[in-house]
C-alpha cells in the first residue's frame, strides 16, 4: 500500500508538473507576445523618450580656449574651424531629432581646477563629459534653436559677460550689511529701489523703444556695465527683458549700497517715427540726477578708453536728462 501510495503520489506529482509546465508555458507565451509587442514599438518609444532627454554641450568659445585643449591626446581636433564645423553638425543633428539642447561655456582654466579638485585625469573624454555635466550646467548657457555657430558663440559670449557682471555686482551688494532705515538688509532695499527707479526713468521719457545702459566704477577692477531693452507703449504698458533688467538693477543697487563714486545711466530712445534721442543721468547713491545736454553729448561722443572725441551719429539728438517723478512711498527709506 505504501508503494501504491508512493506511486500515486509520484503520478500526481508528475501530473501537477505537466500542468505547471503547460501553465508556465502559457505564461511565457503571453510574456513573449508582450515582449514582441514591445519590440515592435521599441524604436518609437525610445524616440519619444529621446525627445524628452535634454542634452548639454560645452563650447570652447574662442581659439585661445581651443588652443589650451589641443595638448590633450584624447582631444581629437587640431584646428578651431574644424572643431566648430563638426560641433555645428552635431547640434544640427540633435536638433533635427527634436532634442532640447543647452550650449554652455567650456572654460579650460575652470576645467583644470575641476580635474585637480576631483582628482580626475584631464586628458580623458569621460572627465570632459563629467565636467560639462557637473560644472557648466550651473554657469552661462543658451538654448540651441538651429542658429548659425557664429551667432551661437556671440550669444554665449554675451550671456557669459552678463553672468560675470551680475556676479560681481552681487558680490559687492552682499557686503552692504543691514539697511540703516529699516529692519531688512540693505541689499534687498537697494535692489527694490533700483527696480522702481528704472521704471521711473522710462515713465519720464514716455513711449518708445528704450536701450538703457548702466555703468558703475568698481575699485581695482573694470567698471560694471550692463544694458537692457525696454518697450513702452502709449498706455504706459512696459515690456522688459527681465534677465538683462536684473543685471542693470543689481548694478544700480550696488552703486547705492557700496560704491561711493557716481555711476551713469544713458537711455537711447527710438520713437514711433524712427527718430533717436539720447538722454543721460548720473547715479549718486542710487538716485539719477539729470545731465545737461552738453554733458550727454560729451559722454556719448568720447572714446571711454582713449578719451578722444568721437563724431556724433547722424540723425541722433542729444538731450538733457529729464527730472524724474518722485518715488512711491513704499520705496522711500524706512518703508
Amino acid at each position: 500500500m505504501t508503494q501504491t501510495r508512493n506511486d500515486g503520489a509520484r503520478g500526481a506529482g508528475r501530473k501537477r508538473t505537466a500542468d505547471d509546465r503547460r501553465g508556465s508555458g502559457g505564461h511565457r507565451g503571453a510574456t513573449s507576445r508582450r515582449t514582441a509587442g514591445t519590440s515592435r514599438q521599441r524604436n518609437r518609444y525610445r524616440r519619444a523618450l529621446r525627445k524628452e532627454a535634454p542634452v548639454v554641450v560645452g563650447l570652447l568659445l574662442d581659439d585661445q580656449d581651443f588652443a589650451l585643449m589641443t595638448g590633450d591626446r584624447s582631444f581629437p581636433f587640431d584646428e578651431y574651424a574644424v572643431y566648430l564645423h563638426h560641433l555645428d553638425g552635431l547640434l544640427h543633428s540633435l536638433h533635427a531629432q527634436g532634442t532640447h539642447i543647452a550650449v554652455t561655456l567650456f572654460d579650460p582654466d575652470a576645467y583644470t581646477h575641476y580635474c585637480e579638485s576631483t582628482r580626475q585625469p584631464p586628458d580623458s573624454p569621460q572627465t570632459r563629459t563629467r565636467y560639462v555635466a557637473d560644472v557648466t550646467t550651473a554657469g552661462p548657457a543658451v538654448p540651441y534653436e538651429g542658429q548659425h555657430i557664429t551667432q551661437l558663440r556671440s550669444h554665449l559670449a554675451r550671456e557669459a559677460d552678463r553672468r560675470a557682471t551680475w556676479e560681481r555686482a552681487t558680490d559687492a551688494l552682499m557686503d552692504a550689511g543691514p539697511c540703516p532705515d529699516c529692519d531688512r538688509d540693505l541689499a534687498h532695499c537697494a535692489f527694490d529701489r533700483a527696480s522702481h527707479t528704472l521704471l521711473r526713468v522710462i515713465e519720464a521719457i514716455g513711449p518708445g523703444a528704450h536701450h538703457v545702459v548702466c555703468s558703475l566704477p568698481a575699485p581695482d577692477s573694470p567698471p560694471l556695465l550692463a544694458a537692457v531693452e525696454i518697450e513702452a507703449d502709449e498706455d504706459g504698458e512696459v515690456d522688459i527683458a527681465e534677465a538683462d533688467a536684473l543685471v542693470v538693477c543689481t548694478i544700480m543697487a550696488a552703486g547705492e549700497a557700496t560704491i561711493r563714486r557716481p555711476g551713469g545711466l544713458v537711455v537711447r530712445t527710438t520713437d514711433a517715427t524712427g527718430a533717436e534721442t539720447v538722454r543721460g543721468w548720473s547715479l549718486r547713491k542710487g538716485e539719477p540726477h539729470p545731465l545737461t545736454e552738453a554733458e550727454v553729448f560729451s559722454a556719448y561722443c568720447t572714446d571711454p578708453e582713449t578719451g578722444d572725441p568721437v563724431p556724433p551719429e547722424p540723425g541722433v539728438r542729444y538731450r538733457a536728462g529729464l527730472p524724474l517723478p518722485p518715488p512711491r512711498q513704499e520705496h522711500l527709506p524706512g518703508r
